[in-house]
């Protein structure tokens, strides 16, 4: 007997729309990792104290042993283009004047996929250190857009 069938009175079908919502939360890891961010314009990672890994994003359980992370560690506003590509189509699908870069930041044993800005297709290079560009505090809203971009290190 099917769950119709066993409720009198149960619509077979609706019709027009089905209003649906939903929350997306970060988690107690992410709660803490994108608060920081956003309060501190700071980038922590978790560590664990087994496997000897630090977690960027950070995460409430290790990978590899599944044990439960709660050593938060500062893993700095620095890191290196580990991986980039170039973009040249935008999110509605039209074609970019110039192409944006976004790279796969190595910071701790993890990272972020960011853009990358102040840095042309040609200069960009696998291995070169950037750090975070942060939006200015009141612009902050608690989300992976409050670091507005990665630039290059400047040498000195």
């Amino acid at each position: 007997m099917s769950l119709l069938e066993r409720t009198p009175g149960a619509p077979q079908a609706w019709q027009g729309d089905f209003p649906v919502s939903n929350r997306y939360t970060f988690g107690l890891a992410g709660e803490r990792f994108f608060r920081t961010i956003k309060d501190e314009a700071r980038i922590l990672g978790t560590r664990c104290p087994k496997c000897d890994r630090v977690y960027v994003p950070a995460t409430a359980f290790c990978e590899r042993c599944l044990s439960p992370l709660d050593e938060w560690v500062e893993v700095g506003n620095r890191g290196e283009v580990f991986s980039f590509t170039l973009l040249y189509v935008n999110y509605d699908g039209a074609p970019r004047q110039d192409p944006e870069i976004v790279a796969f930041i190595k910071l701790g044993d993890g990272g972020l996929v960011h853009r990358l800005a102040e840095i042309t297709p040609e200069e960009v290079a696998i291995g070169i250190p950037v750090e975070a560009v942060f939006k200015p505090a009141a612009e902050r809203s608690g989300s992976i857009l409050d670091i507005a971009h990665f630039r290059p290190v400047k040498p000195g």
